[in-house]
C-alpha cells in the first residue's frame, strides 16, 4: 500500500562560536556528541585540561546544532496548523504491524509511533481518525485531514493528487494457507484476497490476472475487502487461496497465524512509503525536516528496530520520490 539535508546557518554559526577546537575535530553538520571521545582522545595527548575543554565544547556544539535543527522543523509548520496545535490524521488501523488497534481501540504500530515522534519534533499533537483505506485520500483532498498515515505506496498516479513525504520502503508479498503451494507468478485460476484501494488491489492483482487471460489461461479471481484483517481471514477460512499485501504486513500475518499461513514467493515491486499531504502544502517540508531530525538523533532507527521492520529503512527522506 500503502531529501536534501537541512544544514541551517544558525547551527553552523553556533558550532563555530562555541569552540575553534571543536571545529577542528568535528563536522558542523553533526547532531551527535559521539565525536566527543575522539576529540577528547586527541586532546589528551597534549594536556588533560585541553581534553576536557574539547569534550565539553563538542557536547555543547552538538546540543546547539540539535536545537537549531529542531527549531527549523517547527518553524516550517503552516501557521494555521501551528495555532491549532493538533494534526488530524486519517488512518486505516487494520494493517499490523504498521498500524492497528490495541484492545482499547487506540491506534498503535510502528508507523503510529513514528508519526507521534514526528509530531513532537513539530511541537504538535496527533489525533487519529479511523477511515477505510480508500476513503483517506479523498478525505485529505477534501480538507478533512491534515495528512494521511496508512502505508501508502508512493506512485506517480497518487502524486497527481497529493504530495508524498517518503520515509520507508516495502514491496508486495503473498501468503497462502499452510501446506498449499502458491506461486504469485503462476496463480492463474486461483482466488486472491486483497484490501480495497491498495496497489495490490488496483494494479498488481489485475495485471497478473490479465497476463493469465492474455495467455489463454483462467483469470485470477480477486476478492476485495475493506480491511486487511478481513483479507487475511479469507485465506485462513478457506475462501481464498492466497492474500497479497505489503511485505511487512504479510510477514506479520504469517507470524501471528499460529501456523495457519505460510509465505508464498519472494518480495517484489519495491515502493517507497509516503505520508500524503495536500498538494503544495507547506506541511510536507515540515514533515520531511522532522523525519530527518529523527534520523539524526537515532529515533527513526530505534523505532523501526523495535518493531522488527528496520530492513525497510531509508537514508534519504524525500518528497514525491515515486519511480512509477
Amino acid at each position: 500500500m500503502k531529501a536534501a539535508r537541512l544544514i541551517t546557518t544558525a547551527s553552523v554559526l553556533a558550532v563555530g562560536a562555541l569552540s575553534l577546537s571543536a571545529c577542528v575535530n568535528n563536522s558542523a553538520t553533526s547532531e551527535s556528541s559521539s565525536a566527543a571521545p575522539a576529540a577528547s582522545s586527541a586532546a589528551a595527548s597534549t594536556a588533560p585540561s585541553t581534553a576536557a575543554s574539547a569534550a565539553a565544547s563538542t557536547a555543547a556544539s552538538g546540543a546547539a546544532s540539535a536545537a537549531a535543527s529542531a527549531a527549523t522543523a517547527a518553524s516550517l509548520v503552516p501557521a494555521d496548523l501551528a495555532a491549532a496545535g493538533t494534526m488530524l490524521i486519517g488512518i486505516d488501523a487494520t494493517y499490523p504491524p504498521n498500524e492497528y488497534k490495541d484492545p482499547d481501540g487506540k491506534p498503535i504500530g510502528w508507523e503510529v509511533e513514528l508519526m507521534d515522534a514526528v509530531a513532537a519534533k513539530l511541537g504538535l499533537k496527533t489525533e487519529y481518525q479511523q477511515a477505510k483505506f480508500d476513503n483517506i485520500l479523498p478525505g485529505l483532498i477534501g480538507g478533512k485531514y491534515a495528512l494521511g498515515l496508512s502505508s501508502f505506496f508512493d506512485t506517480k498516479e497518487r502524486e497527481k493528487q497529493v504530495d508524498m513525504v517518503n520515509y520507508y520502503t516495502a514491496g508486495i508479498q503473498w501468503a497462502s494457507a499452510a501446506g498449499k503451494t502458491v506461486d504469485p507468478n503462476d496463480a492463474c485460476g486461483l482466488t486472491l484476497a486483497v484490501q480495497n484501494g491498495t496497489t495490490e488491489a488496483l494494479d498488481d492483482a489485475p495485471a497478473k490476472s490479465k497476463a493469465c487471460t492474455d495467455a489463454g489461461k483462467p483469470e485470477i479471481t480477486i476478492l476485495g475487502y475493506d480491511t486487511q484483517d478481513e483479507a487475511t481471514a479469507a485465506v485462513t477460512l478457506g475462501r481464498a487461496d492466497a492474500l497479497s499485501a505489503d511485505s511487512p504486513v504479510t510477514q506479520y500475518a504469517v507470524a501471528q497465524s499460529n501456523g495457519k499461513l505460510q509465505i508464498a514467493g519472494d518480495v517484489y515491486d519495491i515502493f517507497l512509503y509516503g505520508m500524503p499531504v495536500p498538494k503544495g502544502s507547506e506541511l510536507g517540508a515540515a514533515l520531511q525536516a522532522a523525519l530527518k531530525e529523527l534520523q539524526a538523533d537515532g529515533t527513526y532507527t530505534d523505532i523501526l528496530t523495535k518493531w522488527g521492520v528496520d530492513g525497510g529503512a531509508i537514508t534519504d527522506i524525500t518528497i514525491n520520490g515515486a519511480q512509477s
